[in-house]
């Protein structure tokens, strides 16, 4: 049985145009008739209709400024592939649980193979196109396509240790899949290879590098004591040279004072970092302090701030969820943003017209979530839409009058919900230093200048390890921030953390007088916040500890 079908589906390939489902594009241009099945490589992105023969490339370098872009000719749709997959099942049905795998090889041996998920591209164009023109790698344009996101992930999954210094051939291949009951694989739709110099180990010198000396801010003096600069000097040559992508600015206060401020790819002092879901961990403070103030508790249930049976999947579970469980993220919410087929994935949330209903909509699954911490940023909505009706006037002014103006921070700027509240989903803007402020506010117990912004209590429970985070070894979940343990010569050095897309992050060192903030704009890559963690490890915390 096995033989027939696969004879089914070669002579379905050799002939694409018999086995219709959908109306395609067709072949383009004479360029596309030449060339059907096959991937070429350019280095620069270049419109299909646009493209000569001399545009592909046969031998290109690869460095960590280089970009590659793909155009892959193809007869027949992806739809239309998948339909000799399973002719039974509708095109719908196809585009909902197919797309394309995409194999990766290095000097002949494969190396990562991965199934795209079916999300992307979407169902238009998989039944629609016949040439995709996508980049694999494109610095200006970082994280935009599922087809970087693939790169990435061979990348992360071996494809730096292959792609030493030196020449490779670099070969893809495109084949349709479906997963069904079990996952069925079709016959390769098109294939294509360049061979690439790899150069990626950068040369500088590092006497060369100057490093910025610090100036007071507002709230904070300029620290005197003496660093590792060699080892800051190697870090920021790196940056420079696009070992580490996309970093914005690095800042360290040691005991309050600021020890370094670096800036790069056209941050400055006065830039507002989009640090992405940093700013959840603001709904954390903002709900310390209006606790504190006697505006609500975290111990009250939605019940009490909801009319839950107006909405769909009532249950008791549902109205007894507690802000301490969202403040944890661990309700019985059927939401993980880690999880594509989650109904809750906050992909799912933004485009819809308001956030809550489509939250508190959502099902409860005690049996499969209650008390097990797993990321779900609608939860984090709704704990800014309860501040927002508790507290005077609402939550931007009571930020504002609590928080903002007694840090001494003028310069923010916040996103909105679809209801005009600010976004504690995150996407709150500030600069280096005033992020810096924050989590020095921590540092501190809670206090600046003098003043208790925040009980200390409401930080040592912050600071408190309430979940295990699954998958990861020793690392932990506080009230909307994370904990986990650096190893440094020899010593360990623990943190809490917030943390953002792209690679953001600010560091409270627990046994350290330390406070470290990295911003940058790597979003959406699989190595975001791989490379803050081997920036931290080899370079950054050596140097401040020295």
């Amino acid at each position: 049985m096995r033989f027939y079908v696969r004879l089914v589906l070669l002579s379905f390939y050799c002939l694409p145009l018999q086995a219709q489902l959908v109306q395609n594009q067709g072949i383009t241009s004479p360029l596309h008739r030449a060339n059907q099945g096959k991937i070429l490589f350019t280095s620069r992105e270049i419109p299909p209709a646009d493209l000569q023969t001399t545009d592909f490339l046969t031998r290109t370098p690869l460095t960590n400024r280089s970009n590659l872009f793909m155009t892959v000719f193809l007869a027949n749709s992806l739809t239309n592939y998948l339909h000799a997959l399973a002719p039974t099942l509708s095109a719908d049905s196809l585009t909902k649980v197919g797309n394309y795998q995409f194999s990766f090889f290095v000097d002949h041996q494969l190396i990562y193979q991965t199934n795209l998920h079916p999300g992307a591209p979407y169902a238009q164009i998989k039944n629609e196109e016949t040439v995709l023109s996508k980049p694999l790698i494109d610095n200006q344009h970082e994280g935009r396509w599922w087809s970087q996101s693939a790169w990435n992930r061979f990348m992360n999954q071996g494809g730096d240790q292959a792609l030493t210094e030196g020449e490779h051939l670099f070969k893809l291949e495109i084949r349709p899949y479906l997963k069904l009951s079990q996952v069925l694989v079709g016959p390769i739709l098109a294939q294509g290879e360049v061979q690439l110099d790899v150069k990626r180990k950068p040369t500088f010198n590092v006497d060369t590098v100057r490093l910025t000396t610090p100036q007071p801010y507002p709230g904070l003096h300029v620290s005197t004591d003496s660093f590792d600069m060699r080892r800051i000097k190697e870090l920021r040559g790196n940056i420079e040279a696009g070992v580490f992508k996309h970093i914005t600015s690095i800042v360290v206060l040691k005991e309050g004072r600021i020890l370094l401020e670096e800036y790069f790819n056209g941050a400055n002092r006065s830039t507002l970092h989009d640090v992405r879901s940093v700013g959840k961990s603001f709904a954390s403070t903002l709900m310390g302090i209006a606790q504190h103030e006697g505006y609500l508790q975290e111990k009250q249930t939605l019940r009490e701030f909801y009319d839950l049976k107006s909405f769909s999947h009532y249950s008791a579970a549902k109205a007894s969820t507690t802000l301490h469980e969202l403040l944890t993220m661990s309700s019985a919410f059927d939401g993980d943003d880690d999880n594509m087929d989650s109904p809750g994935n906050e992909e799912y949330m933004y485009p819809e017209p308001n956030w809550i209903t489509f939250t508190l909509n959502l099902p409860v699954l005690p049996a499969k979530y209650q008390g097990k911490w797993h990321y779900f940023t609608a939860g984090v909505v709704l704990l800014g839409d309860i501040l927002n009706k508790r507290v005077p006037q609402n939550l931007e002014t009571y930020a504002k009058n609590k928080l903002f103006d007694p840090l001494g921070i003028r310069q923010y700027r916040w996103p909105y919900t679809p209801q005009k509240v600010v976004s504690t989903a995150g996407g709150i803007q500030l600069s280096a230093l005033d992020l810096a402020k924050y989590g020095q506010l921590y540092k501190n117990k809670g206090k600046w200048q003098g003043r208790q912004l925040i009980p200390e209590a409401w930080v040592t429970k912050t600071f408190t390890k309430h979940q295990a985070i699954p998958g990861r070894s020793q690392e932990y979940y506080g009230y909307l921030f994370w904990n986990k343990t650096y190893t440094v010569q020899g010593k360990r050095l623990e943190t809490y953390y917030c943390t953002g897309n792209g690679g953001n992050k600010i560091f409270v060192f627990t046994d350290q007088p330390l406070v470290v903030v990295v911003t940058a704009t790597a979003y959406n890559t699989s190595y975001a916040h791989a490379q803050v963690d081997r920036l931290m490890q080899d370079y950054l915390l050596p140097a401040v500890l020295k």
